[in-house]
């Protein structure tokens, strides 16, 4: 079992209250977010686009082990994922993630990237966490 924290200080109230966010790994120490930096254009980070990164980084490295176990090897995968939140009867919910993928892999037809694409995508624990839609659009660079 591997275990990673994370952790969220807030002060004040929601929409003039601030916060800060530190990862156990000190990547993130004291990082700054706030109702600005979420729904607005603040200087800070927010959770969306965290688990964003999270998501992009997980299905990355996941795509790049489907290609070793393939017997390919990738020169760069570059993946971006756009975290889209609506707001619903219940509130303001993630509704969809969307991965855009650029990778250059030598040797590769389309269909075989594309094919162990959408494997890392199904299988990348993050996007086994989220039940919001997960899209995928995967473009080889040759």
């Amino acid at each position: 079992m591997i275990k990673r924290e994370a952790t969220a200080v807030w002060k004040g109230n929601g929409k003039e209250g601030k916060g800060e966010l530190t990862t156990q790994s000190g990547v993130l120490k004291g990082t700054q977010y706030s109702f600005n930096t979420r729904f607005e254009n603040g200087i800070g980070t927010n959770p969306e686009e965290l688990v964003g990164a999270a998501h992009a980084g997980c299905f990355t490295m996941a795509l790049a082990f489907q290609l070793e176990g393939a017997g390919f090897k990738a020169d760069e995968l570059k993946t971006t994922a756009q975290v889209q939140m609506t707001k619903q009867e219940a509130g303001w919910t993630v509704s969809e993630v969307q991965l855009s993928l650029h990778g250059k892999v030598p040797g590769i037809s389309e269909a075989q990237f594309l094919e162990l694409a959408n494997k890392a995508k199904a299988g990348c624990p993050i996007s086994r966490l989220l039940t919001a839609k997960i899209g995928l659009d995967a473009k080889l660079t040759k």
